[in-house]
């Protein structure tokens, strides 16, 4: 017979709840269960089997949501519901749900949500080198040495930017397309510049764009973005 289990971050997952990242701590701290034993790192779930998270039995899997939201400026992406800008209260989605990533506070533009902790790490994941692109006002003209010092490895945060593309489409405004996801990169590379990003928003995430969602609301992915997406990020459900 093949083997039927599933690894405990996975299940712990699948169920919504968290990230495989999260899960793991979870573990490590002494708060996850199986059949009323401490678990560890590595354990492996198989049917009938009870996993409770502090006293509680984690439920079945949900139905997977995937969400494009258009965040509008002065929203958090976090989850933490003690913060009043929290990202989850401004959307009042009726099940748990996370965004996948960030975008800085002030920032503006696409964010994903979901509740299928499985392919956050899937997406994020560096090596992947997914795209996301940026509209981004400055505070002065855009010279041809600003576009070339910002398409170039940049030094930042003990490391260096990858190499971009960088396209000036106003006076004042240009695209960049970013693989990477360092902590406010775009600011720091504008800074680098001598210059300011006035408004910074995200228009496209791999081939998911905003198009004319108005800031503020969110949309289901259709079908066919989230058959890409997921070819895209190589997750098959169904892999134990």
């Amino acid at each position: 017979m093949p083997d039927q289990s599933v690894s405990l971050n996975k299940f712990i997952s699948s169920t919504g709840i968290c990230s495989r990242r999260e899960a793991d701590k979870w573990i490590e701290a002494g708060r996850v269960m199986i059949n009323d034993q401490v678990a560890r790192k590595g354990n492996r779930v198989e049917a009938g089997d009870s996993v409770t998270l502090d006293g509680k039995r984690i439920g079945n899997k949900p139905e997977p949501v995937y969400i494009l939201f258009n965040k509008p400026p002065g929203i958090t992406c976090t989850t933490d519901q003690s913060d009043p800008s929290n990202i989850i209260d401004y959307i009042k989605f009726p099940q748990r749900i996370f965004p996948i990533g960030r975008l800085d506070k002030n920032s503006t533009g696409l964010i994903l949500l979901t509740n299928n902790g499985d392919i956050v790490n899937k997406i994020l994941r560096k090596e992947e080198q997914h795209e996301k692109e940026y509209v981004v006002t400055t505070d002065r003209t855009i010279t041809r040495g600003f576009l070339r010092t910002m398409s170039a490895p940049i030094p930042m945060l003990g490391t260096k930017t990858d190499p971009c593309k960088v396209v000036r489409v106003k006076d004042r405004v240009f695209k960049i397309t970013l693989t990477q996801g360092l902590n406010r990169q775009i600011r720091r590379m504008c800074e680098y510049c001598g210059y300011q990003a006035i408004s910074l928003k995200r228009i496209r995430i791999m081939h998911l764009r905003l198009d004319d969602l108005p800031s503020g609301k969110w949309r289901f992915l259709t079908e066919s973005e989230l058959g890409i997406l997921l070819n895209k990020i190589n997750y098959h459900p169904n892999e134990k």
